[in-house]
Formats: structure tokens, sequence, C-alpha cells
């Protein structure tokens, strides 16, 4: 799974030159899915589920299965990326580790096939024919147009960065071993079946990638197979490993992550500081001094009851200025969330035309991606 959400590599030439490839594929397989708006995208992604449905039972709570059976989107989700895609995105210069692990999953452990510097296509497909390894393509919204529509879109929906990664894995063999990972997991699944077991969290909405041994999690709580136009959610924390069955030559599947470290105690650790910091320009309590060698002692029970009624006083703040405000991870968000995507002929914008009037009319042409924050000009301050 990707760390890091939405944290992608820059959009460089690389993915310019993949951009005509990546439209005539999915000119050749129209779109299921709608980019007018990310309500819309996100609407399209779980139908026939309705949003207000699969929030108030799924989201956090338990794994969705959509099995769709439609030719039309299995033409699409082969579109967004297929095993045939990898020779020529080597020839424009691959790295293991950076875009590409190879991996199996060997007696319940992962072992990890990489060479070393460039990706070779003829050693990858050895290892992936002989070796029966599993190759996970790192970020591969660089180079698919479709991917990085959809991951903005997401990232709009949700105001959290969105990763992705896509696993190729050949028949009878599996990638990874179970294991649990701290990001809301949606799957589709674009080429090949693949056998899927889930099983109940020991860590429910897990804050950390972790593996399980397979004599801890007990019988799987789901058991079934993707097929091309399929759709998996499931919450983080929940157990799941997946092999590629004898009888399909190999599966495809894209792992579209996000909300790690999105959570409530996330947010409150990005905020309460400045909270505190407020507080105390305003509340002397919080100004007054440490007990003497208080970071001295090893048992501070004595100074609980005194740091309960400081948290109580921040509450009471919080409640008469109502303002709790993210620093970091807001700052995280803007700066590794992908830009719009302006297609593979559109020119960088620039301005044009008449500088705007005090009384101008302005139109926002991406307002999903702005922010506008007003504050007092410090320096002009009338005392």
């Amino acid at each position: 799974m990707p760390k890091k959400g939405g944290k992608h590599a820059e959009m460089g030439k690389e993915t310019q030159t993949q951009c005509k490839r990546a439209k005539l594929e999915a000119a050749c397989s129209p779109s299921v899915l709608s980019f007018e708006n990310p309500d819309s995208l996100f609407g399209s992604l779980i139908s026939p589920i309705k949003e207000e449905v699969f929030f108030k039972e799924y989201w956090e709570q338990k794994p969705l299965l959509v099995q769709r059976n439609d030719p039309l989107v299995a033409a699409y989700y082969l579109s967004l990326f297929q095993l045939s895609d990898l020779k020529e995105l080597c020839s424009q210069g691959l790295y293991y580790g950076r875009d590409v692990n190879i991996c199996r999953c060997v007696n319940g452990k992962k072992k990890v096939l990489n060479k070393e510097g460039k990706v070779n296509y003829m050693q990858l497909k050895k290892d992936f024919d002989q070796k029966k390894a599993t190759i996970q393509f790192h970020q591969p919204q660089r180079f698919k147009e479709e991917l990085w529509k959809i991951q903005e879109k997401l990232e709009c929906y949700f105001g959290s960065l969105v990763g992705s990664n896509v696993y190729i894995t050949p028949q009878g063999s599996q990638g990874l071993p179970p294991h649990y990972d701290d990001v809301e997991v949606f799957i589709l699944q674009l080429e090949g079946e693949k056998h899927w077991r889930l099983y109940k969290p020991t860590v429910p909405l897990a804050r950390e990638y972790n593996v399980e041994s397979e004599d801890r999690i007990g019988n799987p709580t789901h058991e079934f197979i993707l097929k091309p136009g399929d759709l998996l959610y499931f919450p983080r924390g929940t157990i799941h490993q997946a092999d590629t069955p004898l009888g399909t030559s190999h599966s495809t599947h894209v792992t579209i992550s996000t909300y790690q470290n999105n959570s409530w105690g996330d947010f409150l650790l990005d905020a309460i500081p400045g909270l505190v910091f407020d507080t105390a320009k305003d509340d002397v309590v919080l100004r007054t001094s440490i007990p003497r060698q208080l970071l001295m002692q090893v048992n501070t029970a004595d100074s609980t009851k005194k740091l309960s009624s400081l948290l109580r006083r921040l509450a009471d703040h919080l409640d008469h200025t109502r303002e709790l405000r993210s620093s970091d991870m807001k700052k995280d968000f803007i700066a590794h969330r992908l830009p719009p995507c302006l297609g593979c002929d559109s020119d960088s914008l620039t301005p044009g035309g008449k500088l705007p009037k005090i009384d101008s009319k302005i139109r926002l042409q991406f307002r999903d991606h702005t922010l506008i924050s007003v504050e007092p000009d410090q320096e002009n301050a009338v005392g």
C-alpha cells in the first residue's frame, strides 16, 4: 500500500509522452465514470450503491463488494492499466523501489526480488513468468491520464491525499502475506481474476501497516473472486490476502487509497499546539510556571489533576472562540495533492487580457483547488 496516500512523483516529461496513448485508450473505452464534479465521480465509482448508504453502512465499518458483470465497465477499467503497458513504460526509464517492486509471498512472508537500479523489461518478465512474482507499480497516475483524473477528483471529494498502486500477479501466485493497512482501500479489478479473503480486524481503524500470521487471523469473514469491472472497498485495519487462481493467466488491479493519518486524533495532534498557544496569550493560568523540579521526577501523578484542569480551560476557550485550526495537516494536503488534470494538449495556464479591477467579477476555474484565507495585515494594523 502506498504510504502517505497522495504523495506522488512530479508530473514531468515522462507523463507527457504517455498522454497521447492514454487518450487513445480512453477513447476506445468510453468512460463509465462521471468527471463533471467530485461528487458525481465518487457516485459513479461506487454505483449502484448510493453515497448516503455507503457512508452510513460501510465507510469505516465493513467491506463493500460490487460485482458488476458489465462489459462496458470491464473495458473501461482495462484501459486504466494493463500488463502490456509495462514494456513501453520500461523503455522510458523505470527504477526498482521508486517505480516498481517485485515480490512474492513465501511461507507467509513477503520476499522482495528487486534488482538494483533501472528496470529491464526482459528481466521483469522473466521474474513474472518463472518466479511467479507480483509486480507492484507505484503511482501509475504519473503515466495514465484517466487515473490522474480519478485521483484528483477523489482528493477534492475527500479533502485528503489519495494514492494508488497497480498489482499484477501471475496465476497460482500470491504477492503479499495476510496484512492490514492504515488507509481506506478501493480496489478496481482491471484484468483477469483475483481470489480475495478478508478477516476481522485485530486493530480496528489501524494507524499502521502490519503483517498478521495465519494462526492469528482465524477464518475469513468474506471470500470471493474479483472479475474485471468489479469494485471492492474495505476500511483500514481490515486483514486481507489475495491470490491469482490457476486457470487465469494473470490478474491486474489498481488499489486506490486515502485517509492515511487523517483521524480526529491526528487532527488534534496537529491543532492542539496552536490552541494552547492562542489560549495562553489570554489566560494567565497557562502562563504560570510548572512545579519546581517537575521535569526531574519519574512519577508525575500529583500533576495530573492540575493538567486535567488546564485541559478543561482549553475546552472552555474552544467553546468560546470556536476556532480549532489545522496547521501541518492542511499544509501537507495543499503541498502534495494532485494538480487539476488539464489534458495532454493543454498549454500551461497563463494570464491574458486586461487586469481585473476592484469591481470585476472573477470566476475560479478550479474552485476545488482554491483556498482563500483573510487575515489582518500585521504591518499596517492600527493599535
